[in-house]
């Protein structure tokens, strides 16, 4: 770094104990070490929208990307109020931002938000160490590496912890309409900004904190109601499924990601953790209606079981590794998708969905959208 601040060297130590030497950027994390779960992300741009994506509450991001900052940061790329993040892991931390929309750098954004980093890390080797092993918890920072190491060891990882408590809203708040005239209520399982901007294309949107009960939802007289991504393991999250299943058949529901899970485990679905889990910007997804293959936005560790669900039938397929990715009910009017159409960051193969999400409601309250 070139910005005065001082460089000192740091350590990743991961769970099963490999040990990667680096640099300290960003926030200094108190007594020197920081904790999470380890996974790696591939998306080559957007790691701005990546770092403040709620979802990635209790983890570690490594980015594949060699090179990360280089077009700085800028206040338009913020997807939620802040990063959730537990920290950052990258190969070269750009020394100059080069682009006219940045009005600041990425390292200046960590610091800003106490986010820890370490950079100078041969995050080829990390990633192909996850890849065999499977994501797992690891400390990093500038404390010594037998410190490190008792840190990593004792650190949880994100099974059967409700992160969603974490990053949801305190409370009810609106974003007016664009353009569309529906009521929408968006839950609030780690919502991004993109997402509300999809769905203010479609009407005004009320976004509520995750528990918010069906009553209260249904009070609000909404033409839809959304369930939005968020971080972590579906499991212990009961009470939430519950005000999903009391939704269903009264109102038009759409999920992504989490919002996906929980929606299947409304219908009984099992859910289980993927081995290093889906991060990235470039992930193959057949459309199984179309035959269509959509490059795909995803992050998420846990997937809904094949064939768990006898009320809802599949919409769509991972290529990579035959994982469910949608599904559609068959006696209400809800769908969901594993992966996050909105695009932010990532390709906008997928983006029709927010208007079959409009067709669901017309057919639903009889009023087409003029």
């Amino acid at each position: 770094m070139d910005d005065g601040h001082e460089i000192a060297e740091a350590l990743l130590v991961l769970a099963d104990g490999t040990v990667f030497e680096g640099e300290a950027i960003g926030a200094s994390p108190p007594d020197g070490v920081q904790t999470g779960e380890v996974v790696f992300n591939t998306v080559l741009s957007g790691y701005q929208e990546v770092i403040t994506d709620p979802s990635y509450a209790g983890q570690v991001i490594a980015f594949t990307c060699p090179h990360i900052g280089n077009y700085g940061v800028n206040p338009d790329d913020y997807e939620s109020r802040r990063p959730f993040c537990r920290g950052v892991i990258v190969r070269d931390l750009a020394r100059r931002r080069s682009s006219w929309r940045a009005t600041g750098d990425l390292d200046g954004l960590l610091r800003e938000h106490g986010i820890p980093g370490i950079g100078g890390i041969d995050t080829r080797r990390l990633t192909r160490h996850l890849r065999d092993l499977g994501a797992m918890p690891g400390a990093f920072g500038t404390a010594d590496e037998a410190t490190l190491r008792a840190a990593a060891a004792g650190a949880a990882g994100t099974d059967g912890i409700d992160l969603v408590a974490t990053v949801t809203c305190d409370e009810a708040h609106s974003i007016p309409s664009t353009g569309g005239e529906r009521r929408i209520v968006a839950y609030d399982f780690g919502i991004k900004a993109t997402i509300l901007r999809h769905l203010s294309g479609l009407g005004e949107v009320t976004v509520v904190p995750a528990s918010t009960s069906a009553d209260e939802v249904l009070a609000l007289g909404p033409d839809g109601v959304f369930l939005s991504n968020g971080p972590g393991d579906p499991e212990p999250l009961t009470a939430i499924r519950d005000q999903i299943t009391d939704l269903l058949g009264r109102v038009p529901v759409f999920g992504i990601c989490l919002g996906h899970q929980l929606l299947a485990g409304a219908l009984g679905a099992e859910t289980f953790k993927l081995p290093f889990g889906h991060h990235g910007g470039n992930h193959p997804v057949r459309n199984l209606a179309t035959g269509t293959v959509e490059i795909t936005s995803q992050n998420h560790n846990y997937c809904v079981a094949e064939g768990s669900i006898p009320a809802a039938d599949l919409t769509h397929v991972n290529l990579n590794d035959g994982t469910v990715e949608g599904l559609r009910c068959r006696d209400f009017p809800a769908f969901s998708v594993q992966y996050h159409p909105e695009a932010g960051p990532g390709p906008h193969d997928s983006r029709y969905l927010f208007a079959e999400f409009e067709d669901l409601m017309a057919a639903f309250t009889g009023k087409v959208r003029a």
